[in-house]
């Protein structure tokens, strides 16, 4: 049955604008942003199908270009998805600059986890502080397969001169899924620490992210 034909009570757009977008149902909610269906399905069904096919909703908005080869979604639909994660990214990055980062342990891993946690590829990502834990900048600094030779820090102290931070949280995705400092991990902290330190900017934290686990080298005393 197509939406148009249900109770207008039961629809998914009158029900968010009557009742609130956090009392609808996840098929509902992603009903709303796909806005139709196809022939024979509903945009209910539709969304209903999706999350079964990616598994999480985050996986599902970060899908990216995949989403083109599935029936019932175009470039159009594709977009808007698209737009939806980076609305929602900024929306936490914009939270994060607000608060202190060291108050706001949880604020960090959630910006964290909806930025990186299902990127497809592995990236490198500083959050700069000021001397009062403040943020005062969130740069992608490298993208691709993270080793010792790929991230310089010689740059990375660079970027911490050009920001005039006072302290730093390293973060990195790993899109095999699996949220544990590697070896390589650990000696490139250790280098970009040891570097940062000779400009006075310290490390606070390194994050290994992996879907929706963020992992903390802080925590696991690795710093």
């Amino acid at each position: 049955m197509a939406i148009s034909d249900w109770r207008p009570e039961d629809r998914p757009r009158e029900r968010l604008l009557t009742e609130g977008a956090e009392n609808l149902p996840n098929a509902h909610l992603l009903a709303v942003l796909l806005r139709t269906g196809m022939r024979g399905k509903s945009a209910v069904d539709l969304g209903s199908e999706l999350l079964e096919r990616f598994g999480s909703i985050s996986r599902l908005l970060s899908a990216g270009p995949q989403l083109l080869e599935i029936k019932g979604l175009g470039a159009a639909k594709t977009a808007q998805f698209a737009a939806a994660i980076e609305l929602a990214r900024r929306a936490m990055a914009e939270d994060l600059k607000e608060r202190s980062a060291l108050t706001s342990p949880g604020a960090v891993r959630d910006y964290l986890r909806v930025a990186l946690g299902h990127r497809p590829n592995e990236v490198f990502v500083c959050i700069w502080l000021d001397a009062q834990h403040r943020v005062v900048g969130i740069e992608q600094a490298y993208q691709g397969s993270l080793t010792q030779t790929s991230v310089y820090p010689r740059e990375i102290v660079k970027k911490a001169l050009a920001r005039n931070a006072a302290a730093v949280i390293f973060a990195h995705n790993h899109p095999s899924g699996v949220a544990q400092p590697s070896q390589a991990d650990e000696l490139l902290t250790r280098s970009l620490k040891e570097a940062l330190a000779l400009v006075e900017v310290k490390v606070l934290d390194h994050f290994v992210v992996a879907g929706n686990q963020a992992v903390s080298f802080a925590e696991r005393g690795l710093l």
